[in-house]
Parts: C-alpha cells; structure tokens; sequence
C-alpha cells in the first residue's frame, strides 16, 4: 500500500483499477491517505474515479468473452433456464450495473452484464455513475467534503 500511496495520483489510479477487477483490493485506503495527505480532493475523486470504471468496464469486457455453453457445461444450468435470465438481466441490468461499486457482489454485477450483452453504452454510464458516487460518499463518511 505504502507504494502506491507514495505514486500519488498514479498509485491512486492503479489501486482503484485494481479494486473493480476480481482482485481482492482496497483502493479507500490509497484515497484516504492521499486525500489527508495534502492532495486536492477532487482530483482522487476524478482520478479514483477513471480507474475504478475502467476497471468495472474490464470486468464487463470479460463477461462479454463468456459462452453460454460454458455455463451449461460447468455448473450444469439449462440453456433455456439461461435464456429466462438474460431476458430478466437485459431488462433491468444496463442501469443495475449502477451497483457493481458494491464490494463482494459489484464485479459479478458488471461481469454478468457483459455476459448477457447489456447495452455496453448504459452500462459505461451507469457504471460511472456508480464509481463516483462512491468515492463521493467515501469522502463525505470520513470527513473530508468540502
């Protein structure tokens, strides 16, 4: 950690690409010390921001890879079970995509967006949109909105 914190914006940026993927990473910690250490809040918001979408946008693009032949194959799920799904996920999952800031939960959120073929546009957006609301309340539960 204390080598990203030392990269600065940069450090900010990786760890918070890192933390949408399916690594297990936290990039609060990163945000949290460059943000009481001096450095322009909105900028690691902006910063944080970018990588942490870009990240999510990641996780979605390796959806979009999987086959619905390998979900048959590997956990036994009917093609046609699968089918239900992707028309429930299409519906609602371009702006539920909102959610894969969530931890645990958000990098399956944007990957099975991907894997449905969800309107890449709106998820960008809803994705953004997530990602920066929570660094926005990140900054806001630990004191440092200004």
């Amino acid at each position: 950690m204390s080598g990203l914190i030392g990269l600065g914006y940069v450090g900010l940026f990786i760890a918070a690409f890192l933390a949408a993927t399916v690594v297990p990473f936290s990039s609060e910690v990163v945000f949290t010390a460059l943000a009481f250490g001096g450095f322009d809040l909105w900028a690691c918001v902006l910063v944080a921001t970018a990588g942490n979408w870009l990240g999510g946008m990641t996780c979605y693009a390796l959806g979009r890879l999987g086959k619905v032949e390998w979900i048959e194959r590997f956990t036994g799920v009917k093609k046609e079970k699968i089918d239900r799904m992707a028309d429930r996920v299409q519906r609602h999952g371009n702006w539920l995509a909102f959610f894969s800031f969530l931890p645990g939960v958000g990098d399956a959120i944007a990957v099975a967006a991907g894997f449905f073929r969800c309107n890449g546009w709106i998820v960008a957006i809803s994705i953004l949109l997530g990602k920066f609301a929570r660094y926005v309340v990140w900054m806001q539960v630990n004191g440092l909105f200004v």
